[in-house]
């Protein structure tokens, strides 16, 4: 783990400007990492230390193009499927009367109806009354689509079910599906609003 390490530094010395052998020597280090009982996510973190970057514009910085090339693969991809296998979801024996639960029916109505409706009621009200600013080149419809979006929750939703259900954990199940479903729905809806609908 130390050598490959090492390797990254001289290599990061020498401005080496192609990533291919940052990438072989990182998965020499992420497999050393893994094996040797640290979180193999420190990998990550030594690699990108390594990987050159210049501060002024004017200069290559292979960190930053690194960054951009995987960006949306990690945002729409990567992340997903982590935290989604992090949340510890089962779906065996998931059926849809499972939803019609009243923990998990009344969290897709929070997250899906009653998070939209709160957003959009409060910003129409303060635009109205000259609190806030409607954005520019935006519709009633756009905004309404922004509004479904924020219908999208993961971590803090989740830990608000824990605390919520702290000396009752068998409702836990309940709360990962109907924040997954109401999400689901949000991303959805919010989505093809805000693609079908003109701007103003």
């Amino acid at each position: 783990m130390l050598l490959a390490f090492i390797i990254l530094l001289v290599m990061n010395k020498f401005n080496i400007k192609k990533f291919l052998p940052y990438l072989i020597v990182g998965i020499f280090l992420w497999d050393f990492t893994h094996n040797s009982g640290i979180h193999a996510t420190i990998a990550g973190v030594l690699l990108a230390m390594t990987i050159p970057h210049r501060k002024k514009d004017k200069d290559f910085s292979l960190l930053i193009k690194v960054e951009h090339a995987i960006s949306p693969y990690v945002a729409f991809g990567i992340m997903p499927i982590f935290a989604f296998a992090n949340a510890g979801v089962s779906l065996e024996g998931l059926s849809f009367s499972s939803l019609l639960d009243k923990v998990p029916l009344g969290i897709v109505l929070g997250l899906f109806v009653g998070k939209q409706l709160g957003v959009f009621i409060f910003s129409y009200i303060s635009i109205k009354l000259k609190i806030a600013q409607m954005p520019s080149n935006t519709s009633w419809y756009n905004f309404y689509g922004v509004g479904v979006l924020t219908g999208i929750g993961f971590t803090m939703s989740l830990f608000v079910g824990n605390l919520a259900f702290a000396e009752s954990m068998q409702y836990m199940d309940g709360v990962k599906i109907g924040v997954l479903t109401g999400s689901l729905l949000s991303t959805l809806f919010g989505y093809f609003l805000i693609l079908l609908t003109p701007n103003k």
